[in-house]
C-alpha cells in the first residue's frame, strides 16, 4: 500500500454493473480536480479475442470445460500485481488497452499510428507522469492466486456485488443487447465460468473495504426466464464496510443524508436502489480526499 501514490480498485464480475460506480468516481475526480491513472481490467487478459477462441478450443479438446476469463490461466495477474506495486512506489508503470469496438480501435489507431482491430490490445506504454492516484475497474482488482497477489497493494478496494440471480439477469440482457448472444449461449458461459467464479471472483469481496450489493425487491428466483432487469427503484443497496473506523464512517450522517436508509448491522447501511450513485459519492468523496491529503 502507498500513501503517496494511492491505488483504488473497483472489482465486480461480468454483468455486475460496475458502470454506476465508475460514473460516481468520475464525478468525484471532476469536482475535486483529481488526475487519475485509469486502468481497465480487460487490458490484463492474457489473450486477445482470436487467441482466446483458440485457447478455449484447445482446452475443450483436453476435456477442460471450465477455462474462462475469470481464472489465472487467461489473465496476467503477475503483471497486475507488478503495476499496483510499481505505481505505489513510484507513481509509474506500464498499461495498455483492450479494444472492444470499432470506435475504440479508431481512437487508439489515430493516437498510436497503428492499424489494430477490435479484440486486440494496444502496445504497452508508460503511465503519464503526475497522476494523483490509480483507478482500476474490472474483474480482478483484488485478485489473488498461487503466484500473484494484487490485493495487497490496493489502498481502497470497492466491490460491486449484486445478488447472483440479479447478476445473471443483467448479464443475459447485456450480452443479448450488446453482443447478440442468446440466453442459452450466456447460460453456457455462466456454467463454464462457475469454478473460476467461486475460486477467483467471489473471494475478492472478502478483501474489499466497501461492498455495494444490489438486492431486488421483485421475484428473481428463476433468472433465466426473466423478462426484464429489475430497476433501481425495485431494489435496495446493501453497503457493507469491512472496518468503518478506518474511514471514520459516520452512519448517523449518512442516514440523515439518504432518505429511507437504515442500519441492518453495525457496519452495514441499506439505501434505496435509486440512491446508489448518490450514496457512493457522499461515502467515497471524503475517503478519497483524505487519501490525497495524506500524501503530504
Amino acid at each position: 500500500m502507498s500513501k503517496k501514490h494511492p491505488v483504488i480498485a473497483v472489482t465486480g464480475s461480468s454483468g455486475a454493473g460496475t458502470t454506476t460506480v465508475k460514473r460516481a468516481f468520475e464525478h468525484i475526480f471532476f469536482r475535486e480536480k483529481i488526475n487519475p491513472a485509469i486502468i481497465e481490467g480487460d487490458s490484463f487478459h492474457r489473450y486477445n479475442r482470436a487467441e482466446m477462441k483458440e485457447a478455449m478450443k484447445k482446452a475443450g479438446a483436453e476435456n477442460d470445460n471450465h477455462f474462462s476469463h475469470f481464472g489465472p490461466e487467461a489473465n496476467l495477474f503477475d503483471k497486475l500485481e507488478e503495476l499496483f506495486r510499481t505505481y505505489g512506489e513510484t507513481g509509474g508503470g506500464k498499461k495498455r488497452y483492450y479494444l472492444h469496438s470499432d470506435e475504440e480501435a479508431a481512437e487508439h489507431n489515430a493516437r498510436l499510428s497503428t492499424s489494430l482491430k477490435p479484440g486486440e490490445f494496444t502496445p504497452w506504454e508508460d503511465i503519464p507522469e503526475g497522476t494523483d492516484l490509480m483507478f482500476y475497474e474490472g474483474l480482478h482488482g483484488l485478485a489473488k492466486s498461487d503466484t500473484a497477489d494484487a490485493a495487497k497493494y490496493v489502498d481502497l478496494g470497492v466491490g460491486v456485488v449484486p445478488i447472483v440471480n440479479l447478476e445473471w439477469i443483467q448479464k443475459i440482457f447485456r450480452d443479448n443487447k450488446e453482443r447478440g448472444y442468446s440466453a442459452e449461449a450466456t447460460v453456457d458461459t455462466i456454467l463454464r465460468r462457475m469454478p473460476d467464479y467461486v475460486h477467483y471472483i467471489t473471494p475478492q469481496f472478502s478483501r474489499t473495504d466497501i461492498n455495494f450489493q444490489r438486492v431486488p425487491t421483485v421475484d428473481t428466483s428463476n433468472p433465466f426466464i426473466a423478462r426484464d432487469v429489475p430497476t433501481p427503484d425495485e431494489s435496495f443497496v446493501i453497503i457493507r464496510f469491512r472496518d468503518p473506523k478506518r474511514f471514520d464512517i459516520d452512519f448517523q450522517y449518512l442516514q440523515s443524508m439518504i432518505k429511507d436508509s437504515f442500519m441492518s448491522r453495525r457496519n452495514t447501511i441499506v439505501v434505496p436502489g435509486g440512491k446508489m450513485g448518490f450514496a457512493m459519492e457522499i461515502i467515497l468523496a471524503p475517503i478519497i480526499s483524505d487519501m490525497l491529503a495524506a500524501r503530504g
